[in-house]
């Protein structure tokens, strides 16, 4: 769905100069789907988008997407944006003013000295690093989640993993794809706070934490210490780095695109969503809905306790983020509106359905039904899900005999159950005192207007705000802080306040006493379920 923000940018000619000028910024993010490119006015405006998809796959006992497929998907995105870009504005995208990369944060890219990948890309969703994540939570007093690329290293030293021995240079996804663009072994704050604690005061890894890593370090194979196989961690508005002449060729190999472009840090897919949210101020949220779910929420002050169900992060100009992760978000509902898109096609003679009309007919269904979903429980677990205590995954489907099984109440349970594991760890923010004025929601799931914002709303028990740009995501959040190096003298919130976001349409929803209700019935028999699910998990995975 476009947005106003597309189509409304003077006339189509103005456009083509623009971007043939060079003046126009790129922002590239590999999500857990879809690689999207997203070119920018340097105001902000979305001109046009690419992209192309890929999938992970469970290869040994972990997620993995290949090497390969990056660039693949890479210069597919940027094919097809240049096709948009043609057929929009009869324009050839041959230079930009900056570029910016996101990714999906965390897991695991190792490189021996030679710069090869030494095992292949473990990903977040990865949840084999249980007893690392425990241990190093101990050692270093603050949350390591399974997730986080220092829990990966330390699970492969206490796995006693042969590639230990050669490790050079840990990196994130964003970290990779920006290295092999420019030669520049760096990375943005958000991203390098999902790899290993960073210091709020001095910008950079915590050092005392690193020391007290390299303490444990003693009788293994790994002989350096941690902080010199880390990436150089930068601040928004810092300049990152230039396109080579290979980096060209890996984003656009008919070698229409030229090198030289001035680069932004790369930044993981949690910052770029507070970005393309507007949620970079204390008391400010966001929950970014995709294939995992996590909500981000910049901190007044810091949170006393020590809690498993919160990450600490950082904002892309350094702010310390409360992250409640989960590692199931949407996947499960999408998959289900491809069942019910199957039934249709084959009921109905129709040769296709549009995603985005599926959602829209299928969503709007849960509008009327029971508020607490008439008995109707679901996990949509397809991964384990720390937050709740899984560690693996089941999708799941339970009811009561007296459940009203019809398209309205299972869709609500859908939705209900995508936000499940969220309510429970927002619940730990609220014990701390944690206050929060307004979530702002992105993600595809938003591009229908209303049901999944209402029930988000209701789950997080605070008003929800959906602007015209929640469908753009991470992609449009990365050329924004490309964007952002021209004007790197003000702070990134008076930046996107007053250059961004200050015509933007927004619409807000305020829990309902029924919903809030309703969700609350559910996530009970939600919570009394999770037994269930583990067992389930167990016995039938």
């Amino acid at each position: 769905m476009e947005s106003e923000r597309t189509s409304i940018r003077g006339t189509d000619q103005e456009t083509k100069r623009l971007i043939e000028s060079g003046t126009a910024v790129l922002g590239i993010e590999l999500g857990s789907t879809r690689i999207k490119a997203c070119l920018i006015a340097p105001e902000g405006v979305s001109l046009a988008t690419g992209s192309s998809e890929w999938e992970s796959r469970l290869v040994d006992g972990h997620w993995t997407y290949g090497i390969g497929d990056v660039w693949s998907g890479v210069a597919g995105a940027v094919a097809d944006l240049r096709r948009q870009v043609q057929d929009a504005y009869d324009a050839e995208l041959t230079s930009l003013a900056s570029l910016g990369v996101s990714g999906m944060m965390h897991g695991y890219l190792a490189f021996d000295s030679d710069d090869q990948l030494l095992v292949p890309f473990r990903t977040w969703r990865d949840t084999t690093t249980a007893r690392s994540a425990a241990e190093l939570t101990q050692l270093l007093d603050i949350n390591i989640p399974m997730r986080w690329t220092v829990a990966h290293l330390y699970q492969a030293i206490l796995d006693r993993e042969e590639h230990v021995a050669g490790v050079d240079y840990l990196t994130t996804l964003a970290g990779y794809v920006h290295w092999q663009l420019t030669g520049e072994k760096v990375l943005g704050i958000g991203d390098a706070s999902g790899m290993f604690p960073v210091d709020p005061q001095t910008g950079d890894f915590d050092a005392e934490r690193l020391a007290k890593f390299d303490s444990r370090l003693g009788g293994t194979p790994l002989r350096r210490s941690l902080r010199s196989l880390l990436p150089r961690v930068m601040s928004a508005g810092t300049r990152a780095g230039t396109l080579t002449a290979r980096g060209a060729e890996l984003l656009d190999p008919s070698g229409a695109l030229r090198p030289g472009t001035t680069l932004c840090p790369p930044e993981g897919d949690a910052g770029t969503g507070m970005v393309a949210t507007n949620s970079v101020r204390p008391r400010t949220g966001n929950v970014s809905v995709g294939t995992s779910i996590f909500a981000m929420v910049v901190l007044e002050r810091p949170v006393e306790a020590l809690h498993t169900e919160i990450d600490l992060v950082a904002t892309p100009d350094g702010a310390t983020v409360a992250m409640v992760h989960c590692n199931n978000g949407a996947d499960e509902l999408r998959r289900w509106v491809s069942l019910f898109k199957q039934a249709a096609v084959a009921l109905g003679g129709q040769h296709s359905i549009a995603d985005d009309d599926a959602f829209r007919v299928l969503l709007s269904a849960a509008e009327d039904s029971a508020a607490d979903a008439d008995g109707i429980v679901i996990f949509n677990n397809i991964a384990g899900e720390p937050v709740t205590g899984l560690v693996d995954g089941l999708p799941l489907m339970v009811r009561s005999p007296g459940s009203q099984l019809n398209l309205g109440n299972l869709m609500r349970a859908q939705v209900y159950s995508v936000f499940a594991s969220l309510a429970i760890g927002m619940e730990v923010l609220g014990g701390e005192g944690v206050e929060i004025d307004s979530l702002n929601a992105h993600g595809g799931i938003f591009r229908t207007a209303g049901i999944a914002q209402r029930f988000l709303a209701a789950a997080a028990g605070t008003p929800t705000v959906v602007s015209e740009s929640a469908g753009d995501g991470g992609a449009w959040g990365i050329a924004l802080l490309a964007a952002y190096l021209d004007h790197a003298d003000k702070p990134l919130a008076q930046f996107l306040d007053c250059a961004v976001f200050s015509g933007t349409w927004t619409h807000t929803v305020t829990p309902t006493p029924s919903d809030m209700a309703g969700f609350r019935s559910f996530l009970d028999r939600y919570r009394r379920g999770l037994p269930v699910e583990a067992a389930a998990a167990e016995l039938l995975s």
